[in-house]
């Protein structure tokens, strides 16, 4: 190994058309338009005959997007996250603000889902789950 960068990985020549972006960000070509339909990712430029080209910073972004919608950040959130990453004067304390609310959020979430789980175990083991044809689980289904 010599240390040096694949042939690949240097050949890269900004600006891409947007399959190559939307690969090099790790999404779709479909969410790239997306975004860029939600205002997102601004003023991406066009050749002559309209095709989008995406610079280097383009797909900074993009990745940014996918890496905060990992997280589970809503489309209001990121914007305010992109916003906020794009502005050097930004107060940290904006962004852990926003990230508290997510992880709160994340919370209400998270125990709601288990409660929904403790419900169904609790269905599940009252199922006898053979020929018969009563079933709890689509009785409590059914119930008014």
């Amino acid at each position: 190994m010599t240390g040096h960068a694949t042939p690949a990985a240097a050949a890269v020549r900004w600006p891409v058309p947007i399959g190559q972006a939307a690969e090099r960000a790790g999404v779709s070509a479909r969410m790239v338009r997306h975004y860029e339909g939600l205002g997102l990712l601004a003023g991406v430029a066009r050749t002559d005959s309209g095709y989008r080209q995406y610079a280097e910073a383009d797909v900074h972004t993009l990745r940014f997007i996918r890496r905060a919608r990992d997280l589970g950040f809503s489309m209001e959130e990121i914007a305010q996250l992109l916003g906020l990453w794009q502005d050097k004067a930004r107060a940290s304390s904006q962004v852990k603000k926003i990230a508290q609310k997510h992880i709160a959020s994340l919370s209400e979430r998270i125990a709601a889902m288990q409660a929904m789980q403790r419900s169904l175990q609790a269905l599940v083991g009252c199922c006898h789950g053979d020929a018969r044809p009563d079933c709890p689980i689509l009785d409590d289904l059914a119930a008014e």
